[in-house]
């Protein structure tokens, strides 16, 4: 119920009533103390001045709860460090949010007890069901009506179970529910509330020499139950227990029968009490006999044989039935009432010596002191064959007469001198058909105990006059036979009051509340009554005999036994130690510690410090914290207040080295608005005090002539100051002048805001707490001109949209710079030209080797020139958290560097042709016209490995005859570049808007790579043209320590089109942009080949790698198409073979004609152009054969990275119709369990009779015992033989192929056929589990589906040596 207080309420003090000006604080509370409240919320509406302490009053008030019996504490993190109570602190200052923001609270219990209720004298107490000293005790928030109402399973106003009572009331404690234990919870409760089995337990002694306490089963209980009888808290781990058991976590999420727990607990303890005081505890108070008889009636003579049991199973209804049992006692005298053997079942008499009709049955002849009742709610339907739940209504009473179900007979009756048909006699299991627990030595794997055979000489007792046993503990199930929640009601023998203990809570119930637990519906629904009735009922009942003689009380601390005593002091040190630790919890705070470490860089780390520790022992600790003895003196750091998102310091400490840390951080909370940083200084420098109210500016000086951008200086101001007052400062700082200057805001990315307004303060210019200016004070002419068109503007402009790659070339890739070298001989004596000669000719591979290696040289010469250009300046080429980018930055193109310019791009056009005439001299006969391509290339990543990938592989294939048209024309005209050796930029377009937030698409269709009409032939933009910067420097070690001889960084202007991008790299990678392919390379490694021209490179960021491969780019209208050969009767029928473009308008013969070289050159495949079959790929699945005269894109739809299955043909192509179907057929040979090799048949129609006909020619198997079936699944279809002769659906009653269920309406589907008259091979078992064995592991190793499993369920297990014994043999 969530309740609003009115602005008018009590909450909002006087004095500030009626400031409206003043924030709120919302708060919302959610009472986390019982299960009750759980899903209540209180909402209070506070003024921000409100005081943590007011808060609390608040609280308590609105919850009716006393004040300090109860803590807050943040509800939307995981920390539960509770808020303080006696804190004068108001909100605001205490990280709660005014303005209409939610503050979630918690409300939690103190030290581990519930809060303590608020007297409330307008509650009444006569619905309740209550008597009037307990109605005090009702935790709240209570209904507001004033009654004592509640909700929950049952509707009945007297329903008081879900009232969760205080812990010091009901004097109980609950359990923890580990994630699944309810069922060990509510036995566990049931144990501890037995006074018998309680004081034996505590009587026993462990001995430390003998065992190991952590092993120790009896121990861990005697711990457990001491401490629900003496602990303080709420509720108790079971930890302690489990581990005792030999169980791990996981075996905390298998949930296991309770009546299944309680005989492997007791078997265990059985064995744990071997040759003790307790050895026949379990016996003497929870077993019983019974006698399992056969007598004839004829002759009166019976065999029996004596069993003992721990419980009784009674059946719910009986099987077949449609009526349940209506209570225990109709249960009970059905589970005695003998069965007649007679007809086809009568039993052969001993005494008679023939079969006769006769009567079997049980007959109790003693009760145990505690008794047991299993109800068998859990069924199989055998209709749905499915475990069920019966709900049905069984009634139990308090208390039950057991004397009509004892054997009284006399034992003196000829009839019972032998027992020569059951043996001697059996103390395990009660054999009846009716039991469903089998206690006999046979089953102690599943039991989880591996007990030996111990004979018993107790004798069988005698009914007593009484027999009346009285109801103590009902463990209760809730849900179905799949799963379900366990909880146990437990009545106490100290003053006969019924409690719940459901896990951690415990209340107080009433007789009616049991009653509930009857199951069953409200009204009759005669069959179905149990599926429409309520699914909590009772699963177990235990009953104690009443017999003043023998029923015992509670054991009081003042008579424990010395060891007790002893273990109870421990218990309490141990409880005591965890309660002030956790109280120094409480008031530790825990707070995100930074510190720039002179040698490991920015450290990030957690300060968990005491509230009361000062300032300077704060620092003290965060010193050692990160490590700075012997780096830095204690001296020389301080700990300041600091934003590590915004990289903001908000303040500094001064003179408060003595305060404690839990006033400077506003108290322990368990998570703060800001962080701590451990600032350190140089022994002569002198710490910058930081003012609260202060922001703080990164100022990068800008150098219009050198073009340079320094590294960022601090500067703190104040949000007030005016534009020429944070010049002044600024200028004093940076050392420059004021009147110059222009000061330029990147107020987020890449959004420049000139501030030339003197007079308006940097909160009006939109400055926050951190901030980034860029500051030139030249007097060049370049700040009379417009902003937007200064050379200021477009150095930012450029320096936001740099981006850092890393760029991979390939082995043969030539030298950085090898044409601009020879270029500088321009004037001086030239080179020979390069095809002087056919003898000078050399090889595309020497002329990259060569130029590789004037690359390694040239390199040193780059970074020579870097170093002088850069001077003195501090640059960095790698973007940084405060600069963001490389400081160097290069000048766009100058005039005076034309001629350097049409140098190197005549150089570039020579570089083509070189190694174009290199490739045409390497084959004879070759023409030298430039159309020719590479002879000798890259081999593909896809040919070595066969890999189907459809992202790194490369594909080289450069013979296609589409590839003499050039995407980019290297020749349209000169490529400006910059001056130096290192460097070239290149001027091309600003994407339009349509464009610019665009990302790259890898995958589309290659026809949209082409140049359309805003672009030309070069990438620029037909508008207005802008600079787009360029430059390239050796890949340092750290870079790429394996590949830095073929690693490239190039920094670049996100804005340059791909195209652009592709030209740039020309000289790099020795080829011109249309012969290599740009792939780029994702987190992952995996890459992605990228195709769009016109795309821009703004989805790429700083140090993303590229990878640049040899072969042709794909040109309009063509598509990269990988090839897999069909091998329809191999293990694995799809190998890859090669990579290779279509083109649009291409006809299925012409790509045959093209593919079949490249075949016989990559993959050494001699084929001829009729036996070969293109057809399309569907992952591994053949589809539609395409026939020679189809045309892709007309006939044939084709799309980037397409995939296409290539068949070699043994006879020449029999399709020559797409009105024919190409059928892959199999035979299925039962006698012999094996399936044939595939044959492919061509049927003109979609006729089931021209398909049996064709089977029928081809195998000669009679039309009329023909018999088919459609194969399931992905080709090869494959089916284990041990279930195609069955699981397949033969000969479907259909005339058509291509209708339900057969649906063969496209080439490749797979049938398989047999001979109907032929018999299934007949295995031996040892024959036909070898073959299952084969069957599956060829199945697993083709990757098909093998026959489902089920999973075994895991059986529930107690090992007595502390853990699981692991077979070698298990996986």
């Amino acid at each position: 119920m969530e309740m609003v207080p009115s602005e008018e309420n009590q909450f909002v003090p006087k004095e500030i009533q009626n400031a409206a000006e003043e924030p709120r604080v919302l708060c919302i509370i959610q009472d986390t103390t019982s299960a009750k409240t759980i899903n209540e919320r209180l909402t209070l509406n506070l003024p921000a001045s409100t005081t943590l302490s007011k808060l609390y009053e608040d609280v308590a008030h609105k919850a009716q709860y006393m004040n300090g019996t109860f803590d807050l504490s943040w509800g939307n993190t995981s920390d539960m460090a509770p808020l303080e109570h006696s804190s004068e602190m108001s909100l605001s200052d205490s990280a709660f949010e005014p303005g209409g923001k939610k503050n979630f609270l918690h409300l939690t219990d103190k030290d581990g007890e519930q809060p303590q209720i608020a007297s409330d004298e307008s509650g009444t107490a006569d619905s309740s069901g209550l008597d009037d000293s307990s109605q005090e005790r009702f935790i709240g928030p209570l209904p507001r009506d004033g009654t004592v109402g509640c909700s929950g399973d049952y509707s009945s106003p007297s329903y008081t179970y879900s009232s969760i009572l205080n812990k010091s009331d009901t004097g109980y404690v609950g359990l923890v529910n580990q994630a699944m234990t309810c069922y060990l919870n509510s036995l566990l409760q049931t144990l501890y509330m037995t006074p018998e089995f309680r004081n034996a337990l505590y009587n026993w002694a462990f001995e430390d020499s003998e065992e190991d306490p952590v092993t120790s089963i009896p121990y861990q209980l005697q711990r457990l139950f001491i401490l629900l009888q003496t602990s303080k808290k709420r509720a108790i781990e079971t930890t302690d227990v489990t581990r005792s058991f030999g169980w791990d976590s996981s075996e905390a999420w298998q949930q296991h029968d309770v009546q299944e727990l309680c005989r492997v607990m007791f078997d265990a303890l059985e064995q744990k009490w071997k040759q003790t005081e307790q050895a026949e505890l379990i016996n003497h108070l929870y077993q019983g006999k019974l006698k399992d008889y056969v007598r004839c009636l004829e002759c009166g003579y019976e065999s029996w044989r004596i069993d003992t049991y721990l419980d009784i199973p009674l059946v719910i209804r009986p099987f077949g039935a449609n009526q349940a049992y209506g209570s225990v006692e109709e249960a009970l005298q059905a589970f005695v009432q003998p069965e007649t053997l007679d007809g086809p079942n009568q039993y052969f008499c001993e005494r008679c010596k023939k079969k006769c009709d006769a009567r079997k049955g049980l007959r109790f002849l003693h009760f145990p002191y505690l008794l047991t009742l299993q109800l068998k709610r859990f069924d199989f339907d055998y209709t749905t064959m499915h475990r069920i739940k019966l709900n049905d209504r069984m009634a139990f009473p308090d208390e039950l007469d057991m004397s009509p179900f004892i054997d009284v007979e006399d034992e003196k009756s000829p009839q019972t001198e032998s027992c020569t048909d059951s043996g001697a006699e059996n103390e395990g299991s009660c054999h009846s058909d009716q039991m469903s627990n089998d206690f006999s030595t046979d089953d102690c794997v599943d039991e989880g105990i591996c007990l030996d055979s111990t004979g018993s000489t107790e004798r069988v007792l005698k009914p007593k006059s009484s027999l009346t046993f009285e109801l103590f503990s009902v463990m209760v199930h809730s849900g179905s036979a799949a799963g379900g929640h366990y909880y146990a009601c437990i009545k106490s023998f100290s003053d006969g009051q019924w409690y719940s203990f459901n896990d951690q809570h415990v209340s107080k119930i009433t007789q009616d509340d049991i009653r509930k637990t009857y199951g069953g519906s409200s009204g009759s629904r005669g069959y179905y009554s149990s599926a429409f009735a309520s699914s909590t009922n009772a699963y177990m009942l235990i009953y104690r005999l009443k017999d003043p003689s023998r029923n015992a009380k509670y054991l009081v601390a003042e008579d424990f036994p010395e060891h007790i005593k002893s273990l109870v002091q421990k218990e309490k040190e141990s409880e005591e130690q965890e309660k002030r630790q956790r109280e120094i919890e409480r008031n530790t705070c825990k707070i995100k510690l930074f510190c720039m470490h002179p040698v490991k860089m920015m450290m990030e780390s957690k300060l968990e410090v005491h509230k009361d520790k000062t300032l300077r022992e704060a620092t003290d600790m965060a010193y050692k914290l990160t490590e700075l003895e012997g780096v830095v003196s204690l001296d020389c750091c301080r700990l300041v207040k600091y934003d590590e998102f915004h990289e903001y310091l908000e303040r500094s400490y001064e003179g408060e080295e003595d305060t404690p840390m839990g006033l400077l951080l506003g108290g322990v909370k368990s998570s703060y608005m800001f962080d701590l940083l451990l600032e350190s200084r140089k022994p002569e420098q002198v710490f910058q005090p930081y003012k609260p109210g202060e922001v703080m500016v990164k100022v990068h000086v800008v150098d219009l002539k050198s073009e340079t951008i320094a590294s960022p200086i601090s500067v703190r101001a104040y949000l007030n100051q005016s534009i020429t007052e944070f010049k002044q400062l600024i200028a004093q700082a940076a050392g420059l002048c004021a009147e110059t200057m222009r000061v330029v805001l990147e107020r987020c990315y890449n959004d420049l805001r000139l501030l030339y307004v003197p007079n308006k303060t940097l909160k009006a210019e939109g400055f926050f707490r951190s901030n980034k200016v860029f500051v030139e004070s030249s007097e060049a002419t370049d700040h009379q001109v417009a902003f937007t068109d200064s050379l200021l503007w477009k150095l930012l402009d450029r320096h936001g949209n740099t981006i850092r790659l890393l760029v991979l070339l390939p082995e043969q890739s030539p030298g950085t710079l090898v044409n601009r070298t020879l270029c500088q001989k321009a004037g001086g004596d030239s080179e020979a030209p390069f095809d002087q000669a056919k003898g000078d000719r050399k090889t595309v591979e020497a002329i990259l080797e060569e130029s590789t290696e004037k690359l390694k040289t040239l390199s040193v010469q780059q970074q020579q020139q870097q170093q002088q250009q850069q001077g003195s300046s501090t640059s960095d080429s790698q973007k940084s958290s405060d600069a963001s980018d490389f400081e160097h930055i290069e000048s766009p193109i100058q005039e005076g560097d034309s001629n350097s310019s049409l140098c190197v791009a005549a150089d570039n056009r020579e570089l083509e042709n070189r190694i174009s005439a290199a490739a045409a001299g390497g084959s004879s006969g070759a023409s030298s016209d430039p159309d020719n391509h590479f002879a000798a290339e890259e081999r593909s990543d896809s040919e070595v490995n066969n890999d189907r990938s459809t992202s790194s592989v490369d594909s080289d294939i450069l013979s296609s005859s589409h590839s003499s048209d050039t995407l980019c024309n290297a020749d349209s005209g000169p490529i400006q570049l910059a001056n130096g050796l290192d460097s070239h930029s290149i001027t091309s377009s600003r994407r339009s808007k349509a464009h610019e937030g665009k990302k790259e698409t890898w995958d589309t269709a290659e026809e949209d790579s082409g140049t359309d009409s805003e672009y030309d032939d070069n990438g620029k933009s037909k508008a207005e043209a802008q600079f787009m910067y360029f430059r390239t420097e050796a890949c340092s070690q750290d870079d790429s320590s394996s590949e830095a001889q073929k690693c490239l960084v190039v920094h670049v202007d996100k804005r340059i089109t791909l195209a652009a991008f592709k030209q740039n790299l020309e000289p790099y990678v020795g080829v011109v942009s249309t012969q290599f392919k740009v792939f780029r390379v994702y987190a992952n490694n995996q890459e992605f080949e990228s195709v769009r021209l016109n795309e821009t490179l703004s989805s790429f960021s700083d140090d993303n790698k590229i990878t640049i491969r040899l072969g042709r780019a794909l040109k309009k209208g063509e598509y990269r198409v990988k090839v897999y050969q069909l091998l329809v009767n191999e293990a694995e029928p799809c190998k890859f073979l090669v990579d290779t473009v279509f083109a649009k308008g291409m006809t299925v013969r012409q790509s045959k004609e093209e593919l079949l070289p490249q075949l016989t050159e990559h993959c050494k495949l001699d084929l001829s152009i009729e036996r070969v079959r293109l057809r399309k790929k569907t992952w591994k699945n053949p589809g539609t054969v395409f026939l020679d005269y189809h045309v892709y894109e007309e006939d044939i739809s084709i799309s980037s990275n397409w995939e296409v299955f290539l068949e070699v043909l043994n006879e020449p192509e029999k399709m020559k119709s797409m009105s024919q179907l190409a059928v892959l057929t199999r035979r299925w040979t039962p006698s012999t369990m094996k399936l044939g090799p595939f044959q492919e048949v061509i049927l003109e129609s979609s006729s089931v009779e021209e398909l049996k006909e064709k089977l029928s020619e081809l195998s000669e198997i009679p039309l009329e015992q023909l018999e088919f079936a459609k194969g399931r699944g992905t080709f090869p279809c494959d089916i284990s033989v041990l279930e195609i002769h069955q699981d397949l659906d033969w000969n479907p009653k259909v005339s058509t192929l291509n209708v339900w269920p057969l649906y063969i309406c496209d080439d490749g589907a797979v049938v398989f056929y047999r001979d109907s008259t032929e018999e299934l091979m007949e295995l031996l078992e040892d024959e036909r589990n070898e073959l299952m064995k084969k069957e599956s592991s060829r199945l697993l190793k083709t990757g098909h589906r093998v026959s489902y499993s089920p999973r075994k369920e895991k059986a529930l297990k107690i090992y007595l040596d502390g853990g699981p014994v692991k077979d070698p043999g298990q996986d």
